[in-house]
């Protein structure tokens, strides 16, 4: 019998190579099937390691394959990867248990031609022991230097072959080390609910939680111990998960009490609540987006955020905002190619080209040119991604203040509470947290100052 973490992983993993989910959707399908907690955590570890270590599992099985591996069924490459991510990283299970579960998923996947491939190769690799990749010398060409590192931490080539064209080789060998560490659970803790870090963290600990504060971010916890997610404290709204390089970003909004605020791309919520906060009881939130799911996930975070006044609308994705320009503050959290957060989403990095970038950047000038418009004079238009790519944040900026003469870039830490900011602003004004010099997955933030001069309307919405 098939463990059932292993099937739902399976499952995940396939559903994911195909194209059909991301990251979080699969595993929110694949836990749906499991009950026990100890299940749900066996279940992302796999998945998730899985793909982290995807081009360097793939190293390791094609000696042993006498078919190629990307010639292999979806299923029969899903099998042997996850199996092979078991054997070179987990202990707990018996290599014998481990490819016998490879060999019955192939099978219940209606893939038993390829069972003996399978059972061939695996038993072959479990017989070779765990074998490092070459390394590249100090004197190596930059092209070879990218290739060993691709092999050995798992990276696409066209990825490590850019961040090496901008970093020393030592700092990017830093930021692909992190990719690969296991993140932390991070929370922000929630002041509309009344609470505070320290009680948070206090309550936690009660039930055997240990936390402690984030690097900078000043509601930050990081869970060192304990199982967080089923805690009455998130359900209540207490606290949230939410990562701290987000949390930061939220901060360069200069959000001050009483302030009228659009948040373009608000979905999940987590920057929502945090304007909310910042703008008091007098202040006006707008959250937006597309899609009637991220709107409907988007009400539940601030309805348990205890942020339910504000106003979520509906937007079309490339029509005008429709919105006179009366907010003093337009935040918007880009949809981006997201290579800052690939330690927390490694399947990012299997899904990203290099011509993606420019994509997204047209897409970005686009969104953000709109959302000026709607900027009050003298308001703030930020612009936030999780990218570490030039062509979707200080490119994206430049491209829009130069048709919008009435917009200056003002530094990101300018605003309330912004000391907390300054040592992640880079020399242009702008935030940018970086995963090997901060220990932070990889977010931008760029504050654009509308010009203080013209009449200010009193409408909302048009």
């Amino acid at each position: 019998m098939i463990a059932p973490a292993r099937r739902a992983a399976f499952s995940a993993l396939v559903e994911i190579a195909r194209g059909r989910a991301d990251l979080d959707e699969a595993l929110d399908r694949a836990r749906q099937t499991l009950g026990d907690a100890r299940d749900v955590g066996l279940l992302r570890e796999l998945v998730t390691g899985t793909l982290r270590w995807q081009s360097r599992l793939d190293w390791r099985l094609a000696p042993f394959s006498r078919v190629a591996m990307p010639k292999l069924d979806v299923e029969v490459l899903v099998a042997l990867r996850m199996a092979a991510y078991q054997l070179d990283h987990l202990d707990r299970v018996p290599a014998s248990a481990i490819v016998h579960d490879a060999v019955a998923l192939v099978r219940a996947a209606k893939k038993s031609s390829a069972a003996g491939l399978v059972n061939a190769v695996l038993r072959a690799l479990t017989r070779a022991g765990r074998t490092e990749p070459p390394v590249a010398p100090p004197s190596a060409p930059p092209a070879e230097v990218a290739a060993a590192l691709a092999v050995s931490t798992a990276h696409p080539a066209w990825l490590v072959e850019r961040w090496l064209a901008r970093e020393p080789r030592d700092v990017v060998e830093a930021w692909l080390h992190f990719d690969n560490e296991p993140p932390p659970t991070t929370l922000r803790v929630n002041p509309l609910s009344g609470a505070t870090r320290d009680g948070v963290a206090a309550r936690l600990a009660a039930d055997g939680i240990v936390t402690t504060p984030a690097i900078a971010a000043p509601l930050g916890l990081v869970v060192r111990e304990g199982l967080v997610v089923a805690h009455p404290a998130l359900a209540t709204g207490l606290c949230g998960i939410q990562d701290e390089g987000s949390q930061l970003a939220a901060l360069v909004a200069p959000v001050a009490p009483g302030a009228r605020v659009l948040d373009v791309c608000a979905a999940p919520g987590g920057k929502t609540l945090a304007y909310a906060w910042a703008a008091g009881a007098e202040g006006h939130v707008v959250a937006c987006d597309v899609r009637e799911r991220r709107l409907a996930v988007l009400r539940e975070t601030l309805h348990r955020g205890h942020a339910g006044g504000a106003a979520v609308v509906a937007i079309d994705e490339t029509a005008p905002l429709p919105f006179a320009p009366v907010f003093d503050v337009v935040a918007v959290d880009a949809p981006c190619s997201g290579l800052g957060t690939l330690r927390r989403d490694p399947d990012i990095k299997w899904r990203r080209t290099a011509e993606d970038l420019r994509r997204y950047q047209a897409r970005q000038v686009g969104l953000l040119t709109r959302a000026a418009a709607v900027v009050a004079p003298g308001g703030a238009l930020v612009y936030t991604t999780c990218s570490t790519e030039p062509e979707e944040n200080l490119d994206v900026v430049r491209q829009v203040l130069s048709v919008s003469p009435d917009f200056t870039l003002r530094r990101a830490d300018a605003g309330p509470g912004g000391e907390v900011l300054t040592p992640f602003v880079d020399a242009d004004g702008c935030l940018r947290t970086h995963p090997a010099r901060h220990g932070l997955e990889g977010y931008f933030g760029a504050v654009l100052v509308r010009r203080a001069d013209g009449p200010r309307p009193a409408a909302v919405v048009q």
